[in-house]
């Protein structure tokens, strides 16, 4: 998707309140991509991405910048914790597993967009196959019907979903199974890692026709795709638009210990050094390197500093941004101005039990400013601080909702909010007091 840097901070705008310097930043790291491709191959070598590094506290958006950055341009995307690696020679998963955790995750991109493009021939291969299935099913209701009448009958049927909840008795591929290659380790699917060396197994299964259908899909899908072009692809997207998102990067970031449960923190950021540097990372589905990868390290560095990480992987994250604590005008804006907001959310799920949920606009302010002055008077959370009041103020209505009523409107106000809040607001109003 060719977006200006103007044109990717409009559509985050629509997920993501303020921090518009974090908005700008990847944005701008976002287009250089796309400026790089167009250049020549010996100009494009020379290029790599400016990797980004965000400090702020937790709930402001860091991790969600990165991950709808990804799906807005359908880039390979992972995110990694920091804290959940160990240094070469310690028990725990090796840095080299976040890049092995993005090929797969460009290998499913990939398979997923083959898959549609194919999905028309392998739907008609499959409708084709059940047709056949329930033809030998209903024989005894063709009676005098010519063959071809019948099965036009039944594949118009089956097409209107009549036959949806039938129970058949379908023959289906086994899936493999996944094995731990070492113990606590993650599963390898022994399908994946040997192809076609090992024979899929047919068995027999009771299912609905609906179900049956999924599957015959999804296996004549497979027969139509061609899996080293996708293996190939995938590589290719891994390395030139995967973005890695590294976070509590500030948790690594200790100084001065040399003994105890901290001792490999240094060593995990030198392991991360070589990825982020450039190298080759040997996968299932072949050697990617890691040059022209975007790297996003993010954490809320209350305790530690950015200078704190070691200076070669300081040098590797030149853009630094800065992520501001949620006030009560962004609160306002990320219940009323966001796609799918928290007041939508909670509206349609009611719906479903026939509650016509509203929010008059004084309602909101209050949310709003309580949400700001609990994350002031105890741990900043940020915009989860919402998901905390909201659930609250909206449990009696939740609990007591149900049944078959006819819709009842229930309308929200401030003074609603203050009367339902009034137990987390007295909480708040004692933290005033306590050193």
């Amino acid at each position: 998707m060719n977006l200006s840097p103007k044109q990717i901070v409009n559509e985050l705008n629509k997920h993501i309140i303020g921090q518009e310097d974090a908005k700008k930043a990847v944005a701008i790291a976002l287009r250089n991509r796309y400026r790089r491709a167009q250049l020549s191959p010996e100009l494009r070598e020379e290029i790599t991405p400016k990797n980004i590094i965000m400090k702020g506290p937790t709930g402001v958006g860091k991790t969600e910048i990165a991950r709808r950055l990804a799906k807005l341009v359908k880039a390979p995307f992972v995110k990694v914790e920091a804290t959940k690696y160990t240094e070469v020679g310690y028990v725990g998963k090796d840095v080299e597993g976040m890049v092995r955790d993005l090929v797969e995750c460009a290998f499913r991109l990939v398979k997923d967009e083959k898959t549609a493009e194919v999905s028309t021939k392998a739907t008609d291969v499959a409708e084709k196959k059940m047709v056949k299935l329930l033809a030998e099913l209903k024989k005894a209701d063709r009676g005098e019907t010519a063959r071809e009448v019948f099965e036009a009958n039944l594949l118009e049927s089956l097409r209107k979903g009549l036959y949806d909840s039938l129970v058949i008795e379908a023959e289906v591929s086994e899936e493999p199974s996944s094995m731990e290659l070492v113990p606590g380790g993650a599963a390898i699917n022994l399908g994946s890692l040997f192809g076609e060396m090992l024979p899929k197994k047919k068995k027999k299964r009771k299912l609905t026709v609906k179900e049956a259908m999924k599957i015959y899909i999804a296996e004549e899908a497979d027969k139509l795709i061609d899996d080293d072009a996708v293996k190939e692809e995938a590589l290719r997207r891994a390395e030139n638009d995967g973005i890695i998102f590294i976070d509590e990067i500030d948790k690594i970031a200790g100084k001065g210990n040399t003994s105890g449960a901290d001792v490999s923190r240094e060593g995990v950021q030198r392991d991360i050094l070589p990825i982020v540097e450039g190298s080759t990372v040997m996968t299932k589905y072949g050697a990617v390197k890691t040059d022209y990868m975007l790297f996003i390290a993010a954490g809320a560095f209350h305790v530690a500093r950015v200078e704190d990480l070691i200076p070669e992987l300081q040098g590797r994250f030149p853009v630094s941004v800065e992520l501001s604590s949620l006030t009560k005008e962004d609160f306002v804006n990320i219940l009323t101005n966001t796609e799918h907001s928290l007041t939508q959310q909670y509206a349609v799920l009611l719906a479903v039990d026939h509650i016509d949920l509203r929010f008059t606009p004084d309602a909101i302010e209050a949310i709003a400013e309580i949400s700001e002055e609990i994350n002031l008077t105890s741990e900043d959370i940020g915009a989860r601080r919402l998901h905390t009041v909201m659930e609250y103020l909206l449990e009696d209505i939740s609990f007591n909702a149900g049944g078959d009523y006819p819709l009842v409107p229930v309308e929200v106000n401030r003074a609603y909010v203050e009367e339902h809040l009034s137990k987390i607001t007295k909480d708040r109003d004692l933290k005033k007091y306590v050193l």
